[in-house]
């Protein structure tokens, strides 16, 4: 079922990367998508303002369907926040985890992903800050800032098209596969229609070449000016790999030298992630070549058993697929941990000028 699975997805994004016969085929629904995301807009924008709680709220998403690299994204900006002097909160959906329909689940530090899920997991583990996970954002930032009342900004992770969340600042991130065919679904891949992209606050560019150099221009993808006298902020990211843990242990050694202790032995890599190429793709630059490299759907629940059919010296796994793995006494698996280098460094801080310069907070969306 999972090699099916992964079969469809790999299927239906290669037709979407093209205007074909079969994308063209599903074109009249594809217009009812459209239509339904515009009613839903219209709605949002003439009703009274969705209550903000007092807190400045950050949006990070993407309008394209399967991951681009959020939540490398949303942890750098956790971070920086906080390293400016902010104190941040986070909330997000909580994909596969089953919540009461009017209560969010708040939590802090080491989380279970049995009842946060796999991404706030990893977020709350890598940045230390609060998060509340409901399906109604509104609902896990009201939560939120109850039970966390020194939160004075908060990150969605995800939420772009969750339009009763009231926001200040919107970041998309895409990748290097850019808008696809530039069809929403099902005929493409985007959510909604591409012209989103101009009104949104800064667009992180996600590459897998060459490490961006500060002050480089990145490539615009197709995005128009949202004004004549305005641009859409760019900024180009790449991940780059830290170190590695062995997971059973903790034991955390600097990437360079794990590569050069472990170059020579067998390895294999297993991914559950949206992109699990780009994992794959991350290791060979590095001089590595996994054999066998298994890429199950994103959130799947088999990671465990699925690292047992390796029959190799060392498994390599992603950080969020790592947090399904605590218990485990396998020496074998590591996981892999990476930090994004942006093209400009400065990017967080010129997003809180823009947010100080808002007069109505919250009320963006």
């Amino acid at each position: 079922m999972q090699k099916l699975h992964t079969f469809l997805a790999q299927s239906a994004h290669r037709v979407w990367q093209r205007k074909g016969l079969i994308s063209t085929l599903l074109l009249p629904l594809s217009w009812l998508v459209v239509a339904a995301v515009l009613i839903k807009r219209r709605r949002h924008t003439h009703i009274a303002a969705h209550p903000t709680y007092g807190v400045p709220v950050i949006v990070v998403g993407n309008i394209m369907v399967g991951g681009t690299g959020k939540t490398p994204v949303v942890i750098a900006l956790v971070n920086a926040l906080k390293a400016l002097g902010r104190r941040p909160g986070v909330i997000s959906r909580g994909y596969g985890v089953k919540l009461p329909q009017h209560q969010a689940r708040v939590g802090k530090g080491i989380l279970d992903p049995k009842l946060f899920g796999d991404e706030p997991t990893l977020i709350a583990q890598a940045t230390g800050t609060p998060i509340a996970v409901h399906p109604k954002r509104r609902l896990a930032l009201q939560s939120l800032v109850k039970t966390y009342p020194n939160v004075d900004i908060v990150v969605s992770d995800d939420g772009l098209q969750h339009l009763a969340l009231s926001r200040d600042i919107e970041i998309v991130v895409q990748d290097e596969r850019g808008l696809g065919n530039e069809r929403v679904l099902p005929a493409g891949p985007l959510r909604e229609p591409a012209s989103r992209l101009n009104n949104v606050d800064l667009i992180v560019l996600h590459q897998s070449g060459p490490t961006p150099q500060e002050g480089s221009q990145p490539e615009t993808h197709g995005v128009k000016p949202r004004a004549p006298d305005t641009e859409v902020a760019r900024v180009r990211m790449r991940l780059q790999p830290t170190s590695c843990t062995q997971i059973s242990t903790g034991q955390v050694v600097p990437w360079p030298e794990w590569v050069k202790e472990h170059r020579e032995r067998g390895l294999g890599a297993v991914a559950a992630i949206g992109q699990p190429q780009r994992f794959f793709g991350l290791l060979k630059q590095q001089g590595l070549n996994p054999d066998p490299a298994i890429a199950l759907p994103d959130h799947s629940p088999d990671i465990a058993s699925a690292v047992q059919e390796v029959n190799q010296a060392v498994i390599l796994v992603t950080d969020k697929d790592a947090v399904k793995l605590q218990d485990t006494t396998d020496s074998r698996l590591w996981s892999v941990q990476v930090a994004p280098r942006f093209s400009d460094p400065q990017w967080v801080q010129t997003l809180l000028k823009r947010l100080q310069s808002n007069p109505a907070p919250g009320q963006n969306g």
